[in-house]
């Protein structure tokens, strides 16, 4: 199954919906599908309920970071896409210290050839 990353605007949306309606959306969407169907079961009380208008203001809370760690496998998007750059730009960096080493002759073309694939795959 695909997993999308999760949003906490909408989780904290579907929690507060869950207060004047049908309870336990949004930890369906949340990937928590037993404690959902727990909540369905139990809408006839107030429990869920009260449980969603928690859930709800703990979501808007937190900050992006703490939510991404709790209900995203602690992937951030603006992290991960930083974290990227910086990985490309090390690489590129790497392959022009291999480089000079290589015109200076102090590697062989086939080190430089095989060390320049060794950086090239971290990329991906």
């Amino acid at each position: 199954m695909l997993t999308k990353r999760k949003s906490r605007s909408v989780a904290a949306i579907l929690a507060f919906a869950g207060t004047l309606t049908i309870s336990g959306l949004h930890k369906f969407y949340l990937g928590q599908p037993l404690w959902g169907v727990l909540y369905v079961l139990l809408s006839w009380t107030p429990i869920p309920k009260v449980a969603s208008a928690i859930e709800g203001v703990w979501y808007l809370a937190q900050d992006e970071e703490a939510f991404d760690q709790n209900f995203n496998q602690g992937k951030s998007v603006v992290r991960s896409v930083h974290s990227g750059a910086i990985q490309v730009g090390a690489v590129a960096d790497a392959l022009r210290e291999l480089d000079a080493l290589r015109q200076d002759g102090l590697i062989s073309e086939y080190e430089f050839e095989q060390k320049r694939r060794q950086l090239l795959d971290q990329i991906s």
